[in-house]
């Protein structure tokens, strides 16, 4: 098991504490711990990308894990978010939609033989998810209100452009099913 492949791991193990404070109400600082875990489990993502090209350790479990590791973190933070009455039910759809879609667009592309790679689109999209969600669970107030709503509308309006931009680039993915 190399590094990468490793951080990928820790970052899944990090969802139950994650979602544990905040959901639980176990301190009085849930709010903060569920803060440093979830921007520890955005950080693994950055860097075990990082050392697995940088080091040319890129394998299929990492491929196939750290997109679904991602997934698992957004969407939970996303149902928290929810369950907690700061983000709408409207964008949570919106955002773990795309994700479904996404997820059977390529498992139909393996069914082909056909491997999909990430594109620019994607990764803004993930980045502004995060930085949302970060934002959201800080929940500052005054000036950052704006912010978090400013957000809001930038991870909505990514995912679907990620989304579109992704079935549009890989459509012979549909041809082929014909």
């Amino acid at each position: 098991m190399n590094v990468p492949n490793t951080l990928t791991i820790v970052r899944v193990l990090l969802i139950p504490f994650f979602v544990a404070f905040m959901i639980c109400n176990i301190t009085s600082y849930d709010n903060y711990i569920a803060l440093v875990i979830f921007v520890v489990a955005s950080l693994t993502d950055t860097l075990d990308g990082y050392l697995a090209r940088k080091n040319n350790e890129v394998t299929n479990f990492g491929k196939f894990m750290d997109p679904l590791a991602d997934k698992l973190l957004v969407c939970s933070a996303l149902i928290c978010l929810l369950s907690n009455g700061l983000i709408s039910t409207v964008v949570v759809l919106i955002i773990i939609a795309r994700e479904f879609i996404i997820s059977g667009f390529r498992l139909v592309a393996v069914d082909n033989g056909i491997v999909i790679a990430a594109s620019w689109w994607g990764k803004a999209k993930t980045i502004s998810q995060m930085i949302m969600i970060i934002l959201l669970i800080a929940n500052f107030g005054g000036v950052f209100d704006i912010l978090e709503t400013a957000f809001i509308y930038i991870a909505v309006v990514l995912t679907v452009i990620s989304l579109v931009d992704y079935i549009w680039k890989n459509r012979a993915v549909l041809n082929e099913q014909k």
